[in-house]
């Protein structure tokens, strides 16, 4: 059956995208997680992949053309399928949100006359109800979290009102209302997670009954319900009677229903009590629907009796671990560098330069009232600097295509207690070493306080990554796609060094240049570092 393709919100405050480029035409064969189109929003040009699989029957909006979110976008089938009837406005179509297998399956009840994206026709909504579904926040996010709600059911919402904080794959971000009216109803607890496009909440005239819109929607996507929850009506054959003569042993609690991606299936409030009283969950039996632990069964839980209480021997030792639920930052991060290593050919070039000019130079620098640089704004400054001279280092790969950039944006790679961002510095190449320094901080700070958005995060075209300042020497990080290098860079190190012959202490520091050899060859990653060692060895040249 044919599934339409909307026009996908790939930023908080998009309301209609244009088409930069198709990257598949009528006729091509669409696998699940392939580049539809480059859309640019009101923030950025980003890629949109298709959730689908099929053959791309029809485009709905040409390069160039301009539409609002929600409208057609494409329509992707069997190859060969007849969809007139859906281009007329009177046939019928899968929703691109819902037509995965596992969604048609837990949402039986949906019609096909269901449009895009609702579970129900327009005309069966009660009037002025309006559907608010899991947005997508980041052009990587496949799943979003509920980190906090800021409005509770019963309370009023005016358009632009923020309500809830969303944990996307990069950031936790606030999302905010697009529609006014009554807090109806909430689809998802703080601490669940539910696919793009699942119901998030209800808004609507105080006072209305959305319970049935809610039972069509609720079922779809939670990233936390078990695939297939043993029926209740098997139970009593899994457990046969004792016979009366045997001693019993001590019944081994049910395991507790465990989601396809690790996440034990609890509600938030007895998660946050576990948390507090030390309990590891896989160890509880839950006692609520499908086996969800409930706050009773952290309240009421008790350790099995150990081997020691009974008069046994107990080893000294004991094995003993913690289990911590990926956050979609650590699976985003895992699925982008696990592709980039097995897609891109990595070489690595090793460097050594002198850094006793740049010490100088920076303390000369540093010695001007209210200015402070560090080496890290020198290295970006020179990268981008070389990266003008060098724009096969600035490069990006593409199928049937490379793509030489003439601006400079760097990523600048920055550690959080979730895992790790690339906020981007644009335009480095044009910005003073205090600009640098400024925008580094300010992006750094909210990268720590999860407040970066997609648009800061996007359009790098080279990476530097420092661990310089945790005492590490010398490293080679993977490349951060779809940049085609990446330069490491370690700690400042004093040592001996022959200078005119002499041997006298001097300062170095290691770089390792990552590249993609698809775009860049070893003679001019070479250069690249050879212009870049001019810089950083004789800093005063980045002022001429």
């Amino acid at each position: 059956m044919a599934i339409v393709v909307n026009m996908p919100r790939l930023s908080d405050t998009m309301e209609e995208g244009t088409v930069a480029a198709w990257l598949k035409k009528v006729g091509d064969k669409i696998e699940e997680g392939d580049i539809l189109a480059e859309i640019e929003t009101d923030k950025a040009t980003m890629e949109f992949e298709s959730f689908n699989e099929g053959t791309l029957l029809h485009i709905g909006v040409q390069e160039g053309e301009t539409t609002k979110v929600d409208e057609l976008l494409a329509i992707i089938g069997d190859e060969g399928e007849d969809i007139s009837d859906i281009l007329n406005g009177g046939g019928s179509a899968a929703p691109a949100a819902e037509a995965k297998e596992e969604v048609a399956e837990a949402a039986p009840e949906a019609t096909e006359e269901a449009p895009a994206e609702e579970a129900a026709p327009a005309a069966a909504l009660p009037e002025g109800v309006i559907v608010v579904t899991m947005p997508r926040l980041s052009d990587t996010m496949e799943e979003g979290t509920v980190a906090t709600w800021l409005k509770k059911v019963g309370d009023t919402v005016e358009e632009g009102d923020i309500l809830a904080e969303i944990e996307t794959d990069k950031a936790t971000m606030e999302f905010e209302s697009f529609q006014s009216g009554t807090l109806l109803e909430i689809g998802l607890q703080e601490g669940e997670s539910a696919k793009v496009d699942a119901l998030l909440a209800i808004i609507g005239p105080a006072g209305t009954d959305v319970s049935g819109v809610a039972a069509n929607f609720s079922a779809p996507a939670k990233a936390e319900a078990p695939k297939a929850a043993a029926p209740k009506k098997e139970a009593p054959k899994a457990a046969p009677a004792p016979k009366a003569a045997s001693a019993p042993k001590a019944a081994a609690p049910a395991p507790t229903p465990v989601t396809e991606n690790g996440r034990v299936y609890v509600s938030p409030l007895a998660k946050k009590l576990a948390d507090e009283k030390g309990i590891n969950l896989v160890k509880v039996q839950g006692s609520g629907e499908n086996g969800r632990i409930i706050k009773r069964d952290i309240e009421n839980y008790e350790p099995a009796a150990s081997a020691a209480s009974a008069g046994k021997f107990v080893p000294a030792g004991q094995e003993d671990f913690d289990e911590v639920d990926n956050s979609q930052m650590r699976k985003a991060i895992a699925k982008a560098l696990t592709n980039s290593k097995f897609s891109a050919p990595h070489y690595y070039l090793n460097v050594e330069f002198d850094m006793e000019n740049a010490m100088a130079f920076r303390a000369q620098f540093n010695s001007i009232p209210d200015t402070k640089i560090s080496y890290n704004d020198m290295v970006v400054k020179a990268c981008a600097l070389a990266l003008k001279q060098h724009p096969q280092v600035n490069s990006q790969w593409f199928p049937d295509k490379m793509r030489l950039n003439n601006h400079v944006h760097i990523g600048v790679a920055v550690a959080v207690p979730d895992g790790l961002v690339v906020p981007v510095v644009k335009f480095a190449n044009e910005q003073t070493l205090p600009q640098i320094g400024a925008a580094v901080k300010e992006l750094a700070g909210k990268a720590r306080n999860k407040k970066l958005t997609p648009d800061d995060m996007q359009g790098s075209t080279f990476t530097v990554s420092n661990l310089g300042m945790f005492g590490i020497d010398t490293f080679t990080s993977i490349i951060n796609q779809p940049n085609s290098a990446i330069l490491s860079v370690g700690n400042i190190v004093e040592k001996p060094v022959v200078k005119n012959g002499q041997i006298v202490v001097g300062h170095t520091m290691k770089l390792s240049l990552a590249c993609d050899h698809r775009t860049i060859d070893g003679a001019t990653g070479a250069q690249f570092l050879q212009t870049l060692k001019g810089f950083i060895e004789n800093p005063v040249t980045m002022l001429v």
